[in-house]
């Protein structure tokens, strides 16, 4: 297989909030609200990325505290820019190695990170380890398997039809524990009992197709990241197949739909 994470380019967050972050902002409050927990508590977010989840923790949850890591300089800076909240605090960190002591947080929880971890359970592990008895550990990841990101299933079937080396490096052939039986087996394997998942849907309506197409040309994520490095007549190829190919509403708009799934588990 050709080495993927050659195109997983995760450090500019203005980047990233406009190929990814304005989606993964419709999903966070539903995780939450999936996850019912009580105001008052500890939280700790592994890979905060720009803040998505950590703003949606702070307006829908009331937490005592929030810590959230990120291995990124560049979404930390964006992620404390979108949230100046007092309860809040940002810091470097490392998801298969948290600095948190043993049992300090109510709730640990992390959104859309655990497929680019190298060791998947060691970061479950290390969230079981953090999170006191009783408590709760939660994340989410997109379906990529199941095709459920469909702006990025449309993006990798233009470019795989005139492409085909550009297979190894789609989301859901590096990616295939992004199932329910796939992330379930993870958790208990790292130890989580109790364990629960859900389907999370949100709609991706892109306003037109430039609005769909810039952020890939942004470099921000594999398949940006797969573009940004396309010669520009290829590039220009790429973007014409997918022009052709896109579902379009009268009104000129892209109606798409991207589904996550979640998963929730008690620390015993």
């Amino acid at each position: 297989m050709a080495d993927a994470s050659r195109h997983d380019a995760w450090q500019a967050g203005d980047s990233y909030d406009a190929y990814m972050g304005r989606w993964s902002r419709q999903v966070a409050p539903r995780f939450l609200e999936w996850l019912h927990l009580p105001a008052g508590l500890r939280w700790l977010e592994v890979g905060c990325g720009t803040g998505a989840l950590s703003s949606a923790i702070v307006t829908h949850c009331s937490p005592d505290t929030l810590l959230a890591i990120d291995a990124s300089e560049g979404f930390l800076a964006r992620a404390k820019a979108n949230l100046p909240d007092r309860r809040a605090r940002f810091e470097l960190g490392d998801a298969e190695a948290l600095t948190a002591e043993t049992g300090s947080r109510d709730v640990v929880v992390s959104a859309l990170v655990l497929n680019f971890v190298p060791r998947r359970e060691k970061m479950l592990a290390e969230m079981k380890r953090v999170a006191r008895a009783g408590g709760t550990v939660g994340f989410y990841v997109w379906d990529y398997p199941g095709g459920g990101v469909q702006f990025m299933r449309a993006f990798w079937n233009a470019a795989t039809a005139l492409d085909p080396g550009a297979r190894d490096l789609t989301e859901d052939r590096r990616f295939p524990d992004c199932t329910p039986d796939g992330l379930i087996a993870l958790a208990r394997n790292a130890g989580l009992t109790s364990v629960d998942c859900a389907p999370i849907e949100v709609p991706t309506t892109f306003r037109d197709f430039e609005d769909y197409w810039r952020p890939f040309t942004l470099g921000a994520g594999p398949a940006p990241g797969y573009c940004a490095k396309l010669d520009p007549p290829a590039r220009e190829r790429l973007k014409e197949k997918l022009r052709g190919t896109l579902p379009r509403d009268g009104d000129g708009s892209i109606p798409l739909t991207a589904r996550a799934w979640a998963i929730k588990a008690v620390v015993a």
